[in-house]
């Protein structure tokens, strides 16, 4: 595996060969690790490029960024990452928020996405009961008081809420400083900043794969719709959580790698 040092602590490790580059971005609780047995599997075929989200390394500066300086981060990764083809997004959780974000900003730079778990979350078609609110909110606002409390108090904290969700992140890896996301939305929703955030409307083929075993899902039903509508563009459902990468990783591959050679995927697996 090749490291490149880039900028705002995000560097970039490289492996595999091909035409095309595959871009893989994490969220919570999450770093580059995350996608290891997705490398393993394409890397015969496509480059394959990954970091951590800056401020997800243990070790470094805890920081809240908006969203001008995680698309900055991004484009940057990106650029260096490709800078003359654009690339493939596979995307999950906060990768799949910023990735959309990125997308739609800088269409000539994405070509094709793939979505893990994360879709038109928070849009006027993505309706939860009251009990599904609940708990999102719940979570969320523990994780952005996790954040606000610091290291001593919010580490301990966050990782007892990564257990419960079964996170797949080792726990020495996960701290409060990844939290910043939970925070920076909820204080621009609570205050009434502006967040900067758009409708998703991907103009990309999209492949989105997610988990059905879930108390809530963060997708609509218009988006699935949407999508198995729109030539290119596909929707996997498989029996797994959150982490379909993680808990599902064979057949997790199987259908990306069959999406990505223009192969239709299984649509529930």
């Amino acid at each position: 595996m090749e490291t490149i040092m880039g900028r705002d602590g995000v560097d970039l490790h490289l492996e595999g060969q091909g035409e095309q580059t595959l871009v893989m971005i994490h969220g919570w609780p999450d770093d580059y690790r995350l996608w290891d047995r997705q490398v393993a599997a394409f890397k015969s075929r496509y480059r394959c490029v990954r970091f951590s989200l800056p401020g997800f390394e243990r070790g470094q500066p805890r920081q809240l960024r908006n969203m001008r300086q995680m698309l900055t981060a991004l484009d940057s990764a990106i650029a260096q990452a490709s800078p003359d083809k654009p690339v493939t997004l596979l995307l999950h959780d906060w990768g799949c928020f910023y990735g959309y974000q990125y997308a739609m900003r800088f269409p000539e730079r994405v070509s094709r996405i793939i979505a893990v778990d994360v879709g038109d979350s928070g849009s006027r078609d993505h309706q939860l009961t009251a009990r599904a609110k609940a708990m999102a909110a719940a979570y969320q606002l523990y994780l952005a008081l996790s954040w606000k409390l610091g290291s001593f108090l919010g580490n301990p904290l966050t990782r007892m809420l990564a257990k419960a969700l079964g996170a797949p992140a080792a726990r020495s890896d996960i701290h409060s400083g990844m939290n910043f996301p939970y925070y920076w939305l909820w204080k621009g929703l609570l205050t009434g900043g502006k967040l900067g955030i758009r409708p998703v409307e991907l103009t990309q083929p999209t492949l989105f794969l997610y988990g059905r075993n879930k108390p809530f899902h963060f997708h609509s039903q218009a988006w699935l719709e949407r999508l198995n509508a729109t030539p290119g563009s596909a929707v996997v459902e498989m029996e797994t959580g959150h982490w379909v990468m993680v808990e599902q990783p064979e057949r997790f591959n199987a259908q990306v790698l069959a999406w990505l050679e223009g192969e239709c995927p299984q649509q529930v697996a």
